[in-house]
């Protein structure tokens, strides 16, 4: 039996603490009514895009004007160097193989550090605008003056699968929204047919945060991204092969009906309306995706541009590939497209991506030539087409890299504490550059942007207000930028 002592005491705090909660929960209920709860408090209700569980992905408008309508990121994973691509450093090139001052005994990601090491590539100025871009992307940097340089980018962490996590979603650990999922959930998508967000894989497979990167997290999964490249289409999107067309077409208008029979009877199943809006959309997709992965459709000049068909690269043919099918879903109204140039290590450190520790040369040369020209290309695609006019191109890798080489070897360690991003098109200044990193490129120290700024800065060009794009989950009031972030407004036009 129970301590009478203590099942008294037990029944009179429930009901002392009872008392309380009501009183608590009428108060918050008049403060609602009269109109004086702080807002902030009430954001889930208010600042949340009223979604149409029937049309998930209808487009729907931002908090204000959009300088983008859609958004391009290129991501390479394995962080690719800034001090071997754009972020131009007379004084390392001047000390080249001396000590970094104050660096003795410096301890990195892998260990200790050796001397100070230019890169390998020459700088050359690029444009009519003569920005200092390396001789391993020529390409791109053809299009310097169709570039916003941030030079002073820094992020949490030093590794790898965090650290994509960080640039994709604002949050080290998994089971965050990604930036993709938070844009679609907020202003859906302008193609009806095709998915609101698409993620386009490496040939050589997922990064290694991999589907973190293109997550819904707490959002619906109906805004997670719908992962394909030119050489993988969509996975179970085929008509089986024992089905006919005419089989087919009868078994989707009999489900047609029964679904809309169901749906008069269970009027407010919202969750109904959104299992039945996406399969109607891989409905359509059946139609609209093998349409617009027939790569072959395109003329002979442009897939030559690309690099699509260089027999003597299959692995820069198939990156290429997979930039046309960026174009192409822009060009269609994809809201969000998410590229990636480099997959998680599948044949030993630095082979699949930027993770260049050991022989950066060597490794960087391989990745320089899949990466270079059919980026370069794809900008001066998308301007000829007109659709930097409305579209953000997004450049970005999870950190930098250090000036340094590490002791005993002949490459660069991990670097969150300074790093190159860069975006073009819509909204932003070109050419131009913001911020920069010390006279080696080791930290940033002028007009510094963490991840959640540069996050900020994303959605503030598409229409967003990042402190007002928020979701109740759990009892807090989540955000892409967390409780962080400020809009780099020095780099909108």
């Amino acid at each position: 039996m129970s301590d009478p002592q203590v099942s008294s005491f037990g029944r009179r705090r429930f009901l002392s603490e009872l008392g309380s909660g009501l009183s608590q929960v009428a108060l918050v209920s008049l403060l609602a009514q009269e109109g004086m709860l702080d807002s902030a408090s009430a954001a889930h209700v208010q600042d949340g895009p009223q979604i149409d569980p029937r049309q998930p992905f209808a487009s729907r408008p931002g908090h204000h004007h959009a300088a983008a309508k859609n958004v391009l990121v290129i991501f390479c994973s394995g962080a690719c160097s800034q001090i071997d691509t754009f972020d131009y450093k007379p004084e390392l090139i001047q000390r080249h193989d001396q000590p970094m001052p104050g660096s003795d005994k410096l301890i990195t990601f892998q260990g200790e550090q050796g001397n100070l090491i230019r890169s390998p590539w020459e700088f050359r100025p690029r444009g009519e605008c003569g920005k200092m871009i390396s001789d391993l992307v020529p390409h791109i940097g053809k299009m310097a003056d169709d570039l916003c340089f941030v030079h002073s980018l820094t992020t949490k962490t030093n590794t790898h699968g965090p650290g994509e996590n960080v640039m994709s979603t604002g949050f080290t650990f998994d089971g965050f929204p990604s930036i993709g999922a938070w844009t679609t959930w907020a202003l859906g998508s302008e193609n009806s047919e095709l998915p609101a967000y698409v993620a386009i894989p490496d040939p050589r497979g997922t990064p290694q945060s991999s589907v973190n990167n293109w997550g819904p997290g707490f959002l619906p999964a109906a805004f997670q991204g719908t992962a394909f490249n030119a050489a993988q289409p969509i996975r179970n999107l085929e008509r089986p092969a024992h089905l006919s067309p005419a089989a087919d077409q009868q078994a989707r208008e009999m489900l047609d009906r029964l679904n809309r029979r169901h749906m008069t009877r269970y009027a407010g199943d919202s969750e109904l309306a959104a299992r039945i809006a996406s399969y109607e959309l891989a409905a359509k997709m059946q139609v609209s995706v093998p349409e617009l992965s027939d790569l072959e459709s395109e003329p002979e000049h442009v897939l030559k541009a690309y690099g699509a068909n260089d027999s003597e690269d299959p692995l820069k043919a198939a990156f290429a590939r997979n930039c046309i099918l960026a174009r192409r879903l822009i060009e269609k109204g994809v809201r969000f497209v998410q590229l990636f140039n480099g997959a998680y290590q599948t044949g030993g450190e630095g082979v699949s991506n930027w993770d260049g520790h050991k022989d950066l040369e060597r490794q960087y040369q391989q990745h320089g030539r899949v990466l270079d020209q059919p980026v370069g290309a794809l900008l001066a695609d998308l301007k000829q087409r007109g659709l930097l006019d409305e579209t953000l191109v997004v450049w970005c890798t999870e950190f930098g890299r250090m000036p340094t080489f590490q002791k005993g070897a002949s490459g660069r360690d991990h670097n969150p504490a300074g790093f190159t991003c860069w975006m073009a098109g819509a909204g932003v200044k070109a050419p131009f550059s913001y911020g920069a990193t010390d006279e080696f490129s080791y930290r940033a120290v002028e007009n510094i942007v963490t991840v959640h700024d540069f996050h900020a800065t994303i959605l503030h060009l598409l229409g967003l207000d990042h402190e007002r794009l928020t979701f109740y989950h759990n009892g807090i009031e989540r955000r892409l930028t967390d409780v962080h972030g400020h809009v780099a407004k020095d780099i909108l036009r």
